[in-house]
């Protein structure tokens, strides 16, 4: 029995519970967590924003020490960190085919599975694969992947979701080269992230934007030059900034219609708005005809930063060694498992950069 943060059913309250945890099966990996990223899209899941089989145990953005793997696991072996990778490619699927793993059909077929149950034996699914939300887990050893050397572990949780997505919005998806004016909308962990990424890109001017004017600290150790109180006046301001011109590429961490709707206007013309924060279907953004035209700005989605977390982890850790990449300073708070419904309410009000269980 482990203890773990266990969503009932879509909009209800999170129980902290003990569920029954068997041993890894063949092709399996059991992990002992050091922490986990409370992130924005476990707010989304236990809200039905996103759609998950329930009952589940969240969390996606984690890292631990192997405990055990099950028979025909031979990329690990008990006592290897490791950080998880709650979006494992199939290698089989058109995407994966065309190299396009973080769009692989396949990367959450895990989250149907029964991976535990609870005291009275309710069946129990992996949220998004890998049920960080715990203090230990069994996944499938896709999910895993080695921890670099010189990377603290408790850290290293950030690199499961919230650095690879902002890094790889900066890197992969939005290609920033040095010189280049970047606006980043929205400093929670995956803004402070594209903010860090953008500095390592060699950013001239880094425009962070946020709601919350508490925030502007937290932004400019990331890597912001300027920081904005998030109004109606943003776009104009952003422009401002930038010869009136607007910035090279812009970066939304939100997932709001009206953030889009900023970071679009925010940019130059011929420039790149890049959209990372995921939004409910409600969230309409609208375009005409003519400023599509007339702009000539491309407008892209950003799916886990376009990024191959087998191929970017071991950049990530080099620039952590070498100091380029600060993580903790992308926590605020250290909490434990019960600390998540807490961590839910700051990321609604806006407050903080990322909250982090430790084990």
């Amino acid at each position: 029995m482990v203890r773990a943060a266990v969503l009932p059913a879509v909009g209800a309250p999170l129980e902290i519970t003990d569920i029954d945890l068997p041993d890894p099966g063949p092709g399996q990996v059991r992990v002992r967590l050091a922490a986990a990223g409370v992130c924005h899209s476990d707010l989304s899941l236990s809200d039905g924003t996103m759609r998950v089989p329930v009952p589940a145990v969240l969390g996606h953005e984690g890292a631990g020490t192997v405990v055990s793997v099950g028979d025909g696991v031979a990329r690990v072996a008990p006592g290897d960190r490791v950080v998880l990778n709650w979006a494992p490619s199939c290698g089989r699927c058109h995407a994966c085919g065309l190299g396009e793993v973080w769009l692989c059909a396949n990367a959450l077929a895990g989250s149907a599975d029964v991976y535990a149950r609870t005291a009275d034996g309710t069946d129990l699914h992996p949220g998004l694969n890998v049920a960080a939300f715990a203090e230990e887990t069994v996944v499938d050893a896709s999910c895993v992947l080695p921890l670099p050397d010189g990377v603290p572990l408790v850290d290293a949780a950030l690199l499961g979701c919230a650095v690879l997505t902002g890094y790889g919005a900066v890197h992969h998806s939005a290609r920033v080269r040095p010189g280049e004016t970047v606006a980043v909308l929205g400093v929670g962990g995956v803004g402070l992230a594209t903010l860090q990424a953008a500095r390592i890109a060699g950013a001239s001017t880094v425009v962070a934007v946020d709601v919350s004017p508490e925030k502007e600290e937290l932004a400019r150790a990331a890597g912001a030059t300027e920081y904005l109180v998030a109004s109606e006046r943003t776009a104009r301001e952003i422009r401002g900034l930038t010869g009136k011109q607007g910035v090279d590429v812009a970066v939304e961490c939100v997932g709001r219609a009206v953030t889009i709707r900023t970071a679009w206007e925010s940019t130059r013309r011929g420039g790149r708005t890049t959209v990372v924060g995921i939004g409910g279907k409600d969230q309409q953004v609208t375009f005409n005809a003519l400023e599509l035209f007339h702009w000539g700005r491309t407008l892209s989605g950003c799916v886990y930063g376009n990024a191959n977390p087998a191929e970017d982890l071991p950049v990530l850790a080099d620039h952590v060694r070498a100091g380029r990449l600060d993580l903790s300073a992308m926590v605020t708070e250290h909490i434990a498992l019960d600390g998540i419904p807490g961590a839910f309410e700051n990321m609604l009000a806006g407050k903080g950069g990322r909250a982090l269980v430790v084990f």
